[in-house]
């Protein structure tokens, strides 16, 4: 399939070095130079502009976006608009409110585009293990993109899981569930660090993922992380959010959910900022691990 790709950041360029190893043409765009340059070298076809990227490809154009979510989606569909034909489909698959998704698709229709909300979660393993999508839309759309979906996915790792907004409102409560379990792993990692015996945590971490109820992949990420920095001393306990536990936080309470352990996980990250824990060196280790996403370091 062809595609155009817009956003060549952690994620992004991962995504289109694992399409090109699928056999997909892939037509990408940055506002940098140095990831299109990246981008060609892997094999895709290296777009300047946003008016360049179009031109390349043949209609009907599909053309994913891996950018902030906010008011950047907003100016980049903005500019897309005048380039495009009736028929083609853009695909947002950052982490943006489902609000403003399904805006984004009533609007788009109206002027005869597609649209399409992928969740999308496997941060920069993804490339090597595939992307977990939940994606929202049309289901002509959602087919259409059923060969991208396939290729940047591992086997049953994506669902069309309803209209549009349904994909990004999945993957916002799959990131709050992410808080409460990485604030149960920071927590339980405290009493260990706390109790009057000298414990190997990241042994303690391998150890739980043989045959334990608590076993998962972050526990592997935790382990990861202790075997680098066993007290975890390079790393201040500072977390941020990237705003989909805010969402996810506010909609438990407009539908009246007790969705506590949620709440308090994102009260945490809150507190982080205004102390140093070793639950919460725990927790930015985590997200270091599994999404490269910039820890705050001792000196900084």
């Amino acid at each position: 399939m062809e595609l155009g790709f817009v956003g060549l950041g952690r994620m992004g360029l991962n995504m289109t070095r694992r399409l090109l190893g699928g056999g997909h043409r892939v037509v990408a765009y940055d506002r940098g130079a140095p990831p299109i340059e990246e981008a060609r070298a892997a094999g895709a076809v290296p777009a300047s502009t946003l008016a360049e990227l179009v031109g390349a490809l043949k209609p009907p154009r599909s053309v994913w976006a891996m950018i902030p979510s906010g008011d950047p989606v907003d100016e980049w569909i903005d500019a897309m608009i005048p380039l495009l034909a009736p028929g083609d489909l853009l695909v947002d698959g950052g982490n943006s409110h489902h609000v403003d998704s399904r805006r984004r698709h009533q609007k788009l229709a109206a002027a005869g585009f597609a649209f399409v909300d992928s969740g999308t979660s496997g941060g920069i393993w993804g490339l090597e293990n595939g992307y977990c999508m939940m994606v929202g839309g049309e289901p002509p759309s959602v087919a259409r993109l059923k060969p991208v979906l396939d290729t940047l996915a591992p086997p049953e790792g994506w669902m069309h899981v309803g209209p549009g907004g349904a994909g990004h409102y999945c993957k916002m409560i799959h990131n709050a569930i992410e808080y409460g379990m990485m604030q149960a792993y920071g927590e339980g990692f405290e009493l260990l660090d706390a109790s009057e015996y000298q414990y190997d945590h990241a042994a303690i971490a391998r150890l739980w993922n043989r045959g334990s109820v608590v076993r998962s992949w972050l526990l592997e990420l935790a382990a990861r992380a202790f075997e680098k920095d066993p007290n975890l001393e390079s790393i201040r306990g500072y977390v941020d959010d990237s705003g989909e536990g805010r969402w996810a936080v506010q909609e438990a309470i407009d539908r009246a959910v007790p969705a506590e352990v949620l709440a308090l996980s994102l009260m945490n990250r809150f507190r982080s900022r205004q102390s140093d824990s070793f639950r919460d060196k725990v927790l930015a280790a985590l997200r270091a691990e599994f999404g490269g996403h910039a820890v705050h370091g001792t000196h900084s």
